[in-house]
């Protein structure tokens, strides 16, 4: 049993916002492109590095906002593949400040039984930060609430790619019937399988595109832009976005209409969390 003064203090416009929410239906995995980490540092004349530490300082508050409102799936795009087109010392910055970030709030996931499941190519990444990576997804087995998915070296177009070329493999070696595969075979050979298909897609700081992030699983994902950049999306931004998530109606190629909020049968959804 969720208590609203758990969540959000008395007075505060957190409070209003959470008021107005239906906790009883809420998108089960919301998936963010947090974006706006230089812009934000720019417009304060501050060096690029300074946006991205208080965009981490973002992830954390957003990470607690989503388990004490009920999320079960949180899914974080932290760096694309394209990002390593950066310069070399911002990249080598992103990097150091996940490896802080894993080992920073690792006893936070465990205390408040948040799973932390890195998704992406990760043998690319250095071998330090696939350390701290293994570490904090052992820790953090056996933790039994909210799943925090981190897209990590990760691309919507090379994990369909990959997908494909695994199953021309397995067809070729006999492994597998290609009259087989069908949706159902797909979502359990992505990255993201066994975790229900995403909701809502929140991307902050103006820009209105999916960067080529999780291209299959966001097909029926309600997709929320937001001028706020990152580094300021706060608990009441993410208040904001599900309550407008409640206000849509969603058809899922249908003509009936259902609310944003209700969970539909299979067909909404990839599996269970």
């Amino acid at each position: 049993m969720r208590h609203l003064d758990d969540i959000a203090a008395p007075g505060t416009i957190e409070r209003e916002l959470l008021n107005e929410l239906d906790l009883d239906h809420l998108p089960r995995h919301v998936a963010i492109i947090m974006d706006g980490n230089g812009r934000w540092a720019k417009a304060r004349n501050l060096p690029r590095v300074e946006g991205h530490r208080a965009g981490m300082r973002a992830v954390r508050t957003t990470v607690e906002a989503a388990a004490q409102v009920g999320i079960e799936v949180l899914t974080l795009y932290a760096f694309s593949t394209e990002n390593w087109k950066r310069p070399p010392a911002e990249v080598r910055t992103l990097m150091t400040l996940l490896k802080e970030y894993v080992r920073r709030e690792l006893d936070t996931f465990v205390r408040n039984n948040l799973r932390l499941r890195p998704i992406g190519r990760l043998e690319q990444l250095d071998r330090s930060v696939q350390k701290a990576l293994r570490e904090a997804v052992a820790a953090t087995a056996d933790c039994t609430g909210p799943i925090v998915q981190v897209a990590l070296n990760y691309s919507g177009r090379q994990e369909l790619t990959d997908l494909l070329k695994a199953a021309v493999e397995a067809a070729a070696a006999g492994q597998l019937d290609a009259g087989l595969i069908d949706e159902a075979w797909v979502d359990s050979h992505l990255l993201t399988r066994g975790l229900p298909e995403p909701d809502l897609m929140i991307r902050t700081s103006g820009e209105q595109r999916i960067s080529n992030f999780l291209l299959w699983q966001l097909a029926y994902a309600e997709i929320y832009f937001t001028p706020v950049q990152w580094p300021d999306f706060d608990k009441a931004e993410l208040l904001r976005s599900l309550l407008e998530f409640q206000r849509r109606e969603r058809r899922f190629g249908g003509l009936s209409p259902t609310p944003a909020g209700v969970r539909v049968p299979d067909g909404g959804g990839s599996g269970d969390a």
